[in-house]
């Protein structure tokens, strides 16, 4: 650009001193031949000046055009690359921050008298006794009525601070293959040491179902991991998946989570991370029933030859895997209002999982049946397995949802559920602590009753000024109901397995679109019967209870405020 520009001046400066020299030029302006001669000269060098100019600005033209083109050509280059890499592998970006407060009202806990009794050797105690030595003399206490009553008090924690992150992660490589993972934190702050002091509660324990979905410090989990394969067979497509499943959030979560749904599983009976496979039919096509579609599940709970103290030992383990089996049925759905069926069937649940805790204090039974009790005072890490097979379970649960905005013109919702389980033990827990007990599948004292048990979960939205939605959900679990929702997100323990019921109420408030958002709430935990959540034990009265029953903190009544900022992307 430089050299074009210094070639302008130059042919104008030329011209110039021409014109100039052929005016000063002496005796010609009497000579008109010369000065025709002249003009012609320089109408010819203005002529070939001209030419140049032109070609100069030709060049210029063509030196502007190729930039354009190499920034277009760099542009093209950079999009096709950018693309390329989305292609592959498209990232969501999920974080939660939210404050809770919480009140416990009427915790019931055995007396340090009775306790203290575990850690005194026989007979003034229960340490270095048999079973039979044990069990008589709590028989004579009770007989005697030297069991002392439970103490009773409350307890706030003002407020407790929480993150949650999510990695969600798509690719598909076309129509038919796909992938989807999520990897995800969830901690306390001040606290990342992903284990907790055992108190009775299933989600104390660190274990493959809670890992990502309760809070167990900065450490980022695989939640869920899957491929999708999809085939159509004539008029029915078809879609295998295998991998960790996206067994969490399910409906009618959604609601409260002010999300898409969030697993296939109803929340109602499993709330679960695992690891397994499924295998869906579409039917709307050949039963002309909308929405309609059957899916079979199957998961691993536990695995029984890895990691325990009885994997690959001299004599095959006889705590074998824990294997689940389920269906889906969506008996309707036309976006407006569904039907969903679930079932689902569990072979020989263990008396626990494989899992990390601090428990408070070790029980143990040495080889001639001598039980030992021993305080955990250096809060020493126990890795939990399970010790015995204690029977199956079976559950089942149907969920109602419809929307009123075709009806009423107002965008509400609405769902109903209503649930069923059933347990079949086979023998009461080997496990020291629990065998003190006689404790099976919801049984203690040694009996082995099937038990059937219930739950009624319904809720309603409704829209509020500012693009607000107020809900109000409620639950009631009955004395015998067990389900598996250990990974359910609350810091006071699954709500959809209480026994007894539950009220909750919570504001959602967009703050830009559904991309970030606040919620703010209350939920009101009324138990009514023990071991909530936990397999193992005959559930009791909590009015009726006994030290006994109470060696850990037995929970009444529970009020959990909240205040969270999303941000979802």
């Amino acid at each position: 650009m430089n050299n074009q520009k210094w070639s302008r001046t130059a042919i104008g400066t030329i011209m110039g001193i021409l014109l100039l020299f052929g005016m000063t030029l002496p005796g010609i302006a009497s000579a008109d031949d010369d000065i025709k001669l002249l003009k012609q000269q320089l109408e010819q060098m203005s002529k070939e000046m001209e030419a140049v100019q032109q070609k100069l600005d030709d060049m210029e033209e063509k030196n502007q055009a190729k930039e354009e083109e190499i920034e277009e050509i760099d542009d093209r280059l950079n999009k096709t690359e950018l693309h390329t890499a989305t292609d592959k592998v498209a990232f969501g970006i999920e974080l939660r921050t939210r404050a809770d407060t919480l009140q416990y009202k009427d915790i019931q806990v055995a007396p340090s008298s009775l306790v203290g009794g575990f850690f005194v050797d026989y007979p003034s105690g229960f340490n270095n006794a048999t079973l039979p030595q044990i069990q008589q003399a709590i028989g004579n206490m009770a007989a005697a009525g030297m069991i002392p009553p439970t103490e009773k008090y409350d307890a706030t924690n003002d407020v407790i601070l929480t993150n949650k992150f999510r990695l969600n992660m798509k690719a598909k490589v076309n129509d038919q293959l796909s992938f989807t993972g999520r990897l995800a934190a969830y901690k306390v702050f001040g606290d990342s040491t992903g284990v907790k002091v055992n108190q009775g509660n299933l989600g104390d324990i660190t274990l493959d179902g809670n890992t990502s979905s309760l809070p167990h410090g900065d450490t980022i989990r695989l939640e869920r991991a899957y491929f999708n394969y999809k085939k159509d067979l004539g008029p029915v497509p078809t879609n295998f998946s295998l991998g960790r499943r996206p067994s969490t959030d399910g409906p009618p979560l959604e609601y409260l989570n002010y999300s898409l749904e969030g697993g296939s599983p109803l929340a109602t009976i499993i709330n679960w991370q695992f690891d397994g496979a499924s295998y869906s039919l579409g039917l709307e096509d050949v039963t002309s029933i909308p929405g309609a579609a059957f899916k079979l599940c199957y998961g691993v709970g536990f695995e029984g030859d890895w990691g325990n103290t009885y994997s690959l030992g001299n004599q095959q383990s006889t705590v074998d895997d824990v294997h689940m089996f389920g269906i889906i049925a969506t008996l309707f759905d036309n976006d407006e209002t569904s039907a969903v069926l679930n079932w689902a069937h569990a072979w020989d649940i263990t008396d626990g999982f494989t899992g990390l805790t601090v428990m408070p204090f070790i029980v143990s039974e040495d080889a001639n049946g001598i039980f030992n009790f021993e305080q955990n005072t250096g809060g020493y890490i126990t890795r939990f397995q399970p010790s015995t097979e204690i029977g199956d379970w079976d559950a089942a649960s149907l969920l109602l949802r419809t929307n009123l905005t075709e009806r009423l013109g107002k965008d509400i919702d609405l769902f109903l559920s209503g649930s069923w389980s059933h347990t079949k033990p086979s023998r009461t827990s080997e496990n020291p602590f629990y065998k003190i007990m006689g404790m099976g599948l919801l049984n203690s004292n040694g009996e082995l009753e099937d038990r059937d048990g219930y739950m009624v979960y319904a809720g309603a939205t409704f829209p509020m000024p500012w693009d607000a939605k107020l809900g109000l959900e409620y639950n009631y679990g009955s004395r015998y109901w067990f389900n598996f929702t250990g990974a359910e997100d609350s810091l006071v323990g699954s709500k959809l397995a209480v026994r007894g019921q539950v009220y909750e109420g919570y504001w959602h408030q967009p703050i830009f679109n559904d991309n970030f958002f606040a919620t703010i709430g209350v939920r009101y935990y009324d138990y009514e019967y023990t071991g909530s959540g936990n397999p193992m034990g005959e559930p009791e009265k909590i009015d009726d209870i006994n030290s006994l029953s109470a060696l850990n903190p037995v929970i009444d009544e529970v009020l959990d405020g909240y205040i969270s900022l999303t941000f979802r992307y």
